[in-house]
This record gives structure tokens, sequence and C-alpha cells, in this order.
């Protein structure tokens, strides 16, 4: 099993990787496939099923997938050319895909929300069709979307392929106790292993760049966070807050007003910025998807500005152990909000955020499991139940309570020796049985928990 730190940390746009980033590259592989047919194809239709029906309007993914149709894609993503787009498609009832002939597509007619059973494949469901001038059927294909901006068709996930590249790598550890005999044998990190193995695909000056890149892009995301205010959009007027608490974090500093525990606003703000920006539909990476995109850069950032003997020089080791601890569940268990609720997506971040955090502190890879055993022990039976679809509430506070767990988890996997009565490993396996046994109305269909107990005003 090889998934790559790059497949783990894309950088995309929110305010959901499986509803928004998801769709828009399903939607691009659709048009690869038309591209490439004997088909001549007058017009499009798409539809939507399970999780994707119940809270697509509030995730964007109804113009996730519009947007995808017309050429545009998550990483070079233009917000202006984007709503040009969009005003056009809804006043012509056409589509103009790149390499291919404008296309009859009015989204009010040919884009539908199905609220039936979910597709059998997985709670994310899509179909994408092209049709003739009678509006028949000349291709259709159905997509998955699994979790983080994986997409799988409905083939290849017939087939087994659960996003992974059958790739031969010098380390290829698929559960936490093979990682860690390959690094007792090996007398390597886990970070030190994950980057062997990503060199299989890559050479070294890529990585080092591609791992500058998500950084770049991860501290920017902060940084546009703390900068803004005003109501996030969807009809909540949800209001950023992450900006004004930092704002008053710096106006006490020096002045014997902080209590220690105040360390935990600045993970949290950090958090909150990311995810603030994510439902603002910003930039972001999946780490490991955007509804949990806020934990491992909240962690990081406290890392470097608030740990003496942080470097930037590490950063890497940091985001190598997490990758390695985020492919180790979404192999053996789900990254997915729609398909194990959110113990698979802020659980798996704080998991992955503790172990990265672990590894740079100087933690053994024992220490590294620990820490990421404990974090994801924690999370476990968390619901995905966000208010109106929108990834903001409970979504946001989550990821700043999630940046906390991680370093509580790593403090204390540090503080011992590594030796631990119950392993990741089984956490992982937990993960997957309580996801599969949580009823739908708690998978990201906003049908129950705290999606149904709102404040009637």
């Amino acid at each position: 099993m090889f998934l790559s730190v790059f497949e783990l940390f894309k950088i995309g746009i929110g305010p959901s990787s499986s509803h928004t980033m998801g769709p828009m590259l399903a939607a691009a592989r659709f048009l690869e496939e038309l591209r490439a047919s004997p088909f001549t194809a007058t017009g499009l239709r798409a539809s939507l099923h399970g999780s994707l029906a119940f809270t697509g309007a509030g995730h964007a993914s109804d113009r996730a997938v519009m947007l995808g149709l017309a050429g545009f894609t998550p990483e070079d993503y233009d917000a202006a050319a984007a709503e040009r787009t969009l005003d056009e498609m809804r006043r012509d009832g056409r589509i103009a895909p790149p390499g291919l002939p404008a296309l009859a597509f009015a989204p009010a007619h040919d884009l539908a929300f199905d609220y039936g059973p979910a597709l059998p494949g997985h709670a994310n469901g899509l179909i994408l069709t092209a049709t003739d001038a009678q509006g028949d059927a000349l291709l259709s294909r159905t997509y998955y979307s699994i979790g983080g901006g994986f997409v799988l068709s409905a083939e290849e996930l017939a087939a087994g392929r659960a996003g992974a590249a059958q790739i031969t790598v010098a380390y290829p550890f698929e559960s936490a106790a093979e990682m860690l005999a390959m690094a007792r044998d090996s007398g390597l990190s886990i970070a030190a292993m994950k980057h062997a193995n990503e060199l299989a695909v890559r050479d070294a000056a890529t990585i080092e760049d591609g791992i500058g890149r998500i950084w770049a892009v991860m501290e920017d995301c902060i940084a546009r966070g703390l900068a803004a205010d005003g109501p996030l959009p969807g009809g909540l007027r949800v209001r950023r807050r992450a900006g004004a608490i930092a704002a008053r974090l710096r106006a006490e500093h020096g002045h014997n007003l902080a209590a220690p525990h105040i360390v935990n606003d600045w993970m949290s703000v950090y958090a909150m910025a990311v995810n603030e920006e994510n439902a603002a539909g910003g930039q972001v990476v999946t780490a490991p998807t955007n509804g949990a995109a806020g934990v491992v850069p909240a962690v990081m950032r406290y890392w470097l500005d608030h740990v003496p003997g942080a470097s930037r020089a590490r950063l890497g080791e940091f985001l190598l152990t997490a990758a390695a601890i985020g492919g180790l569940v979404k192999h053996n268990a789900s990254i997915s909000g729609a398909e194990c609720g959110c113990q698979a997506e802020v659980g798996a971040a704080a998991s992955m955020a503790a172990a990265g955090f672990a590894a740079v502190s100087g933690g053994t890879p024992e220490q590294v499991e620990n820490a990421a055993e404990i974090a994801l022990e924690h999370h476990l039976g968390m619901t995905c139940d966000p208010v109106a679809g929108l990834v903001q509430v409970p979504c946001i506070e989550r990821n700043a309570l999630g940046a906390i767990k991680a370093v509580s988890a790593a403090s204390l996997a540090l503080r011992g020796d590594g030796q631990h009565f119950m392993p990741l490993d089984n956490c992982i396996k937990a993960l997957r049985e309580t996801g599969a046994d949580m009823n739908d109305k708690y998978k990201e269909t906003s049908l129950g928990g705290l999606a149904v107990n709102v404040p009637n005003c």
C-alpha cells in the first residue's frame, strides 16, 4: 500500500474535500473520457446521491459539478472566473468544456439532488451522463467521492481499488505493527521510511519543493483567516472569530495577564482561521480532508511559534510522519465523514497531527505510534452532523479542539516509553466498525444530532 504525502495533503478549495473537490474532480475525469469517446454529445446531465444530495447545497456540491464540467479544477481555481462561468451557464443553459463543443446544460433541469437511497458503493455518489439531441444517454459514469478529495469510478471501487497506487516501495507497511517492525529493523524514523517510499515516484528535490508548497499554502490560509472578519456565507450568519481572538491574545501579550492555558487559545485560533477560510470557499490543504483541514496546520504553527527549538527545517519530518499515519487510517478504515462520521475526519487529523508533533519533539517510532493512538482513541464515536449542511457548526470549533487533543496526546506519549495497552491498529479497526454501526443520520446527512437541534431564531 502506497499513499503519497501529496495525495493526503492536496491543495484545493473549500468547503469540503469530499463534497466540493471530489465532485469537481469527478467531472474532470468524465470530460477526459468524453473527449476520447467516439460519441458526439449535445448535452450533459448530473445527479447527486446519498450525502452528496442531503448536504450538497451547503457543501456547494452542485456548484462543484457545474464548474468541473466547465473545466475548473481545485488546484488552479479562479473564483472570479468561476462566478462568471456559473452566471453564463444559468443564463444560457449551455456549458463549454475545453476541447468539446458547447453542450446543453441548464442547471435547474439537468442537475438533480436525489434524496432516495444512496448508491450501493459509497454514501457520496454522483452520476454524470452525456446525451444526444433526443436526450438519450451516450455515455454515463458513476463516481464515488470517498473522502479527502479521492474519487473512484464504480468500476474501480468494485475492483477493490482504495485510491492507493500499486507501487513497489522500500518500506511497504500496511499496518502500524508493520511500520514499527520495519522501523526497528531499519533503524529509521517513520518520516525517513516515508521519505524513502516517496522516492519511488519522485526525486528528493521534488519532494522537498512539494512539501514546502504544502506548508506555504497552509501558512497563507492561516494568515488570511486571521485577517478576515464578518459573517460566513451560507445563511447561518456564523461570524468569523479567529482574527478577533488573535488580536486580543496579542494585546494581552507581555502584560502578565495570561494564564498557562492561554496557549490552547493560540492553537484554537490557528485551526479556526483555516476552517473559517474553508467555510468561505477559500484555498486550503486537505489534511486529510477539508472539514478537518485546520488541525495539522494549527499544531505545526503552534510548534513553530511556541515551542523552543522548533525549526522550519523539520516541517517535512512533521508532514511525512503525519502522512504515514493518515495513510494507515485511510487504507484500513476511512477518512470520510459520510462513511464513518467525524471520527474519520477530525479524529484522523488529530492522530496525524499528534504523530507529527511527537516526531519533531524527538519521539521514538513507538512514542509516535502511541501519540497517534491516543489522539484517535479519544475521537472514536464522533458523529458528523453539520448544521444546514454547512462546514461551519460544529466543524470549525471541532478542529480547534482536535488540535488541542493532538498536542495533549503527543505530550502524554512523550512522557512514556512508547509501550501502551491499546495498539493504533486496534483503534483504526474500531473506527471502521463504529462507522459501519453508526446510523446514517449521524454521517454527514444533516438529519440528526446538532443539525436538527438548532435555535429557532
